[in-house]
C-alpha cells in the first residue's frame, strides 16, 4: 500500500535506521515502480507533504443495500443504523458504538458541507458496513488517525470513529468524501 509507505517514512523520519522492502526488485512492475517513486522518498519534517488519500476507489458493495439521503435531521440516520446493526447480529453495545460513529460522520456533512449526505448500509454474516458519502473534502491524509489535543476545536469525532469501528476506509478527492465504517458481528477475542 503506497500510502502506508509514506506514513512509515514520516513516522521514522528522525530514526537512524534503514527499512528495506521485502518485495522482489528484480523486475518490478511499472505501477509498483511509480508507487515506490512517489512514496519511497524520506520525509524530513512535518512541513513536507504526505501523499493524499489513496486514489483507488473503494470497491462497491455487493448484495442488498439500504440507502438514505439526509440533509438536516440525523434521527432517521441513527434509527436506521441501530435497526440494521441489531438485525445483522451486533450486540446492543456494539450497535450503539456504530450508531455513534455513523452519527459523527453524518454530522460532519451538516457541519462542513452545503450538500446532502447519503448513507448506505449492508451486511453479511461476518460484518455490517455503513458508508457515508457527501460533497465535502478532507485534505489531511491522517484525519482521524491521531488523537486531537484536548483543547482542539475539532477532529474529535473522526478520531472517535477510528476508535470504535473495526475498520475505517476514507477516500476524499474532488468528487467528495466517502467514509466506510466496518463492524464485525463477532469481534475478535483480545484476551487470548
Amino acid at each position: 500500500m503506497p500510502e502506508r509507505s509514506a506514513l512509515n517514512n514520516l513516522a521514522f523520519a528522525r530514526a537512524d535506521s534503514e527499512i528495506r522492502s521485502s518485495h522482489d526488485t528484480a523486475e518490478p512492475a511499472p505501477a509498483a515502480t511509480a508507487d515506490a517513486d512517489r512514496t519511497g522518498r524520506r520525509v524530513n519534517g512535518p512541513d513536507q507533504a504526505v501523499p493524499p488519500h489513496p486514489s483507488r476507489p473503494i470497491t462497491p458493495p455487493e448484495g442488498a443495500l439500504l440507502f438514505h439521503t439526509y440533509r438536516s435531521n440525523l434521527s432517521k440516520v441513527r434509527g436506521l443504523v441501530m435497526q440494521q446493526a441489531l438485525a445483522a447480529g451486533l450486540t446492543e453495545s456494539r450497535a450503539n458504538d456504530l450508531v455513534l460513529a455513523v452519527s459523527e460522520v453524518a454530522a460532519n456533512t451538516l457541519r462542513h458541507t452545503d450538500s446532502s449526505g447519503t448513507l448506505a448500509i449492508w451486511h453479511d454474516p461476518n460484518e455490517i458496513v455503513c458508508e457515508i458519502h457527501d460533497e465535502g473534502r478532507i485534505t489531511d491524509p491522517n484525519a482521524g488517525q491521531r488523537r486531537p489535543p484536548a483543547d482542539a476545536t475539532g477532529g474529535h469525532g473522526l478520531w472517535l470513529v477510528y476508535q470504535v469501528c473495526d475498520l475505517v476506509e476514507l477516500r476524499s478527492d474532488v468528487t467528495g468524501t466517502t467514509i466506510r465504517m466496518h463492524m464485525k458481528v463477532k469481534p475478535p477475542d483480545l484476551s487470548e
